[in-house]
């Protein structure tokens, strides 16, 4: 008779039991909480064992053959299985060499991603952690996610943090709001997930309550299927790009039929006058109006009139979903909605006003833990080190060291990395133009990457050490907008010889003599313990009262005190003065002061429409006539479990789905199920095609995170045959303020691929050989 055995987990998709059989074969549980459990849980099963796990310490042969230096055959040459005393030791002593000789400003401590839910096991603390206690690290600002309207928005309104984790909660839009209007719509694929683990899925249930209670949805995107078809809807299929075009030519009808509210503008936001002038045209001779709107978005003008002329009437609540924010000048997309919602006055209302990320990530409009409760966390300490890049300028970085760039205000210089450490997260994912960034992976002496799998990110490092993945060590899992804590309770054994990040780092801290600095002699049962019982001890001093660790371990799950009534900015509607804001002048800026004095051409002193290169209406469209959206996957979480079966179920033909209109399609004969090739002057991917009407003509959709797979290794420029978009994306920022990702929007052309179908060959690992040289 088979015994089974039930552990506690979380994954940033889903809480969930994990059924362990004694064969090793494990079945998910959701949480018995959750309403509507994600489909990417599916992915788990499969790739726990799955062939392209790292099983051991592994060394790039040309790094152990010749030693560190810039080299153009990573990605190419086989791997050399060692011991993990002698990685070990090469690893302490290149650390040596490296701080030794050049200064911790030559260490690159790469870390983004979203890695494992577990709060001790959190890959970017632990590496973080790990090197603040050598001497600290170049480290990265921002998000690839939401970078420019992060920057611009703690600028004008208010911070992110404040926007995602106090923004106003579902259940105040559902009593008070009449009309939802979401610029990016509201996917339900991206609420499946919250950073930091999502325990109950509710969005849908929300939207359901809101559209019996009559809230009318109207939403702008190119993707019909970006706003469920259960609340009936308006959708208006905008050209990629032209939103903020659109919100101009709403604020020019409500400017011209005197529809804004003046009192609130002058009461609660400075710089009205000169976004008015703008608006009108007084300077520029062109007026915003919503047929100038219409000519660059395909909205018809009366469509865009008779929506300014309805939210005038009605208690509305503005979104814009982190995907507008992702391309050329994506700053303009969250201030304009800023200013659209400041012109209806309704900010603080409840129910009204402005949203930025609802439909991103589950937790925004979620509700949240009592303010001062927190959560346990494991201190990274202090990096001394105070270069930074913005993340998303990392092939800049690496090919340009000592170059000049902007941010923010501040004029910077890239540092001159010797060596790159990376845990956590897979940049051949994340970053823009994949040719150009294996390039630059070639620039640094050293790469080291932990990884649980043989990624893209993997296949180019030097040194590999083989991480756990969360279902085989222990941990503490939530997020601060979720109404649980979660014991992570260990379900396998570690995969052959992997270790966890924090096994892996206090080795190498001893070897280095920072044993006792990095671990404060505690191993992963002591660090639980002690940082639960900190963190109880806490809110006990708050009033809240916690079981112990061990009642808690025993339980699996915590239920901790739960807010779920916000109404963002209702304060400083009633006192603005009382209750300022974080801004400049302490009110929403319309026009900004500072942002003019930086004098960026690229990003002006109020919101403005700005044409970019990525368009349908642009120069480059004649050569390559089709806008390709790289958005989130539907099947996994970024990059994450792309072997998973969820993930590999919705392949076809072994490669990433890419939708086309019919009418594309049939122009280019393209049958539904064909693999087709995806170029343009920057790269070319092979995927397989899906003709649907869910998008508009001129537009194809092609979801971000397969794994990369060149079809000649050796060969940068070499076609993607499973097909990543990021070959064909724009590496540059999204102005001189933000410097964030462009990725969502690039132009393309496709083909069908007439040729023989390469072999995908990343589903497998890298070869390796023995020390003998045998393959």
């Amino acid at each position: 008779m088979t015994s089974r055995t039930l552990r506690s987990h979380l994954s940033h998709w889903g809480a969930f039991d994990a059924e362990v059989s004694d064969a090793g074969n494990v079945k998910i549980h959701p949480f018995e909480h959750d309403p509507d459990p994600s489909p990417l849980l599916d992915n788990i099963p499969d790739s726990v064992r799955h062939a392209t796990r790292v099983a051991q310490p592994m060394v790039r042969a040309g790094w152990l053959e010749q030693g560190p230096g810039p080299t153009d055959r990573r990605g190419v040459g086989e791997f050399v299985p060692v011991s993990w005393d002698e990685v070990i030791d090469l690893l302490s002593a290149e650390l040596r060499r490296v701080y030794g000789t050049y200064g911790p400003e030559a260490v690159f401590g790469g870390s983004y991603g979203w890695a494992s839910a577990g709060r001790f096991h959190h890959a970017q603390s632990q590496i973080h952690r790990f090197l603040n206690t050598l001497g600290g690290y170049v480290g990265s600002v921002d998000s690839y996610s939401h970078a420019a309207g992060s920057v611009i928005l703690r600028r004008v309104l208010a911070s992110s943090e404040l926007l995602h984790n106090l923004g106003t909660n579902w259940n105040t839009l559902i009593n008070h709001t009449d009309m939802l209007i979401c610029f990016g719509g509201l996917p339900l694929k991206n609420v499946a997930v919250t950073n930091g683990g999502a325990f109950r899925h509710r969005i849908p249930d929300f939207l359901q309550q809101a559209r019996q209670r009559g809230m009318e949805f109207v939403y702008f995107s190119p993707l019909r299927d970006d706003m469920t078809d259960t609340v009936a809807a308006t959708w208006h299929p905008v050209s990629p790009g032209s939103d903020v075009a659109v919100m101009l030519g709403l604020a020019h009808t409500l400017l011209s039929e005197g529809l804004h509210d003046r009192a609130f503008l002058d009461r609660y936001c400075v710089g009205f006058e000169r976004l008015e002038r703008y608006i009108l045209g007084l300077d520029d001779g062109q007026p915003k109006s919503a047929e100038w709107a219409g000519s660059l978005s395909g909205v018809p003008a009366d469509e865009i009139r008779a929506l300014s002329r309805k939210m005038a009437g009605q208690r509305v609540f503005i979104t814009t979903t982190w995907s507008l924010q992702r391309q050329e000048f994506g700053e303009q997309p969250p201030w304009m909605a800023v200013a659209l919602a400041a012109m209806l006055g309704q900010i603080g209302l409840p129910g009204g006003g402005y949203g930025f990320g609802y439909g991103s990530v589950n937790r925004v409009g979620n509700g949240r833990i009592p303010d001062g409760l927190g959560l346990p966390v494991l201190r990274q300490g202090v990096n001394p080190v105070k270069r930074f890049i913005p993340v998303a300028r990392i092939s800049d970085m690496l090919l340009n060291p000592g170059a000049e760039f902007d941010y923010d205000g501040g004029r910077y210089t890239y540092p001159d990395i010797r060596l790159v450490y990376w845990a956590g997260g897979n940049p051949f994912h994340h970053h823009q133009n994949i040719p150009r960034l294996r390039r630059a992976f070639g620039r640094p002496e050293t790469i080291v990457v932990h990884d649980p799998y043989w990624t893209s990110t993997a296949r180019h490092a030097d040194v590999v050490i083989p991480s756990t993945i969360s279902l085989e060590r222990n941990d503490l899992g939530g997020s601060p907008n979720e109404a649980y804590l979660a014991a992570m309770q260990q379900a396998f054994p570690p995969y052959q010889q992997s270790r966890s990040d924090y096994d892996a780092f206090s080795d190498l801290a001893s070897a280095l003599g920072m044993g006792a600095a990095f671990t404060e002699e505690r191993d992963e049962a002591a660090w639980l313990r002690h940082l639960y019982e900190s963190w109880r001890e806490k809110a006990l001093k708050k009033g809240h009262q916690f079981p112990d660790f061990d009642r808690f371990w025993a339980e699996g799950y915590l239920q901790l005190p739960y807010n779920e009534s916000a109404n963002l900015f209702s304060e400083f509607r009633v006192d603005p003065d009382a209750n300022a804001l974080k801004t400049p002048s302490g009110k929403i800026e319309l026009f900004s002061e500072t942002i003019a004095g930086f004098g960026y051409e690229d990003c002006p002193g109020h919101p403005t429409w700005q044409e970019p290169q990525e368009w349908l209406r642009g120069k480059r469209a004649a050569e390559f006539p089709l806008l390709m959206i790289a958005n989130n996957p539907k099947t996994r979480l970024h990059s994450q479990l792309d072997v998973g079966k969820y993930s590999q179920d919705s392949k076809v033909q072994g490669r990433e789905p890419v939708r086309l209109h019919p009418e594309d399609a049939a122009s280019r004969g393209i049958s539904d199920g064909d693999v087709v090739r995806i170029y343009n002057d920057r790269g070319s991917l092979l995927a397989g095609a899906v003709v649907s009407d869910e998008l508009r003509p001129n537009v194809i959709q092609l979801s971000t995170g397969a794994w990369y797979d060149p079809l000649d290794p050796s060969d940068p420029e070499s076609m993607c045959v499973h097909g990543n978009p990021n070959m064909l994306t724009l590496d540059a920022g999204t102005s001189s303020l933000a410097q964030g990702c462009v990725g969502q929007h690039t132009l393309v052309e496709v083909e069908r691929w007439k040729d023989e179908h390469p072999r995908v060959k990343v589903l497998e690992p890298p070869p390796t050989r023995d020390v003998r040289g045998a393959v």
